[in-house]
């Protein structure tokens, strides 16, 4: 039988079907789940708004704080989790009333929330969907290609993914069953990283400093930087801004002593 975190969850969503639908995974793979597999928290959180809390008690303290995290980590995470969600799939209605409600504050990050959730209250969720696709799909392929292979070698299914395959096995970080995308498209590095810094791994403290660096950094924020300009965004040009905003964060903070 199903815990009850991940009942809720599916009756926020409106069923298994839609559920997987809004997180980017199959149906059979939901149904097969007993609870909500610790890096899919993030995403199911944000999707149905069923806290963490109540999804992974064993994992998140009533207060929906990380054991053993911060407020730090907690923020990281939960922006890598939004752009994993926001490039693995478009966003419904639903979501975007959940981005709508961003707040932010005066700094780069904050402004770059603040325009991410007007552009959510303005935007269709049926024109995303078509936004979403000549971006990232395409008749033959979108306008972007959001890999690092592509990125760093010009070519799909390379050396880049070979090299993150062998470092996430290492790190004991498994390909999440019904994933058809590789693990170097941005959108799971995003959630590879959420699940680090919201400590759902098992992984050892310098794991999310050697995902980045090696894996992210060398291309990530190129590919957030042509988003920002691709001729088919116009919503996905706030989140290509977050992204880069968010990356050049992530980049000053990892250089900095540990």
């Amino acid at each position: 039988m199903s815990e009850v975190g991940l009942q809720q969850a599916i009756r926020a969503a409106g069923g298994v079907t839609e559920l997987a639908r809004r997180i980017g995974v199959s149906q059979p793979s939901v149904s097969n789940w007993r609870r909500v597999p610790a890096e899919r928290v993030l995403a199911v959180e944000t999707v149905t708004g069923v806290s963490r809390a109540v999804l992974r008690p064993d994992l998140y303290d009533e207060n929906n704080a990380v054991d053993a995290g911060d407020d730090v980590d907690r923020a990281r995470a939960e922006i890598y989790a939004l752009l994993g969600t926001l490039l693995t799939r478009a966003p419904d209605a639903e979501l975007l009333k959940r981005i709508a409600v961003l707040r932010g504050d005066a700094t780069t990050l904050g402004m770059a929330c603040i325009d991410l959730a007007e552009a959510a209250r303005d935007a269709d969720a049926v024109k995303l969907d078509r936004e979403y696709f000549d971006l990232f799909i395409g008749i033959g392929r979108g306008e972007l290609l959001p890999y690092a292979s592509y990125y760093l070698t010009g070519f799909l299914h390379e050396r880049p993914l070979a090299r993150l395959r062998a470092d996430l096995a290492q790190f004991g970080i498994e390909r999440a069953e019904g994933v058809a995308e590789p693990e170097d498209h941005a959108g799971i590095l995003c959630e590879i990283m959420a699940g680090i810094a919201g400590k759902q791994f098992p992984a050892p403290p310098e794991s999310g400093r050697t995902i980045f660096e090696k894996h992210m950094a060398p291309w990530i924020g190129r590919f957030f930087s042509d988003l920002e300009g691709a001729e088919a965004a116009n919503f996905y040009r706030r989140v290509g801004t977050l992204g880069r905003v968010f990356v050049d964060i992530e980049t000053t903070a990892f250089a900095l002593p540990s």
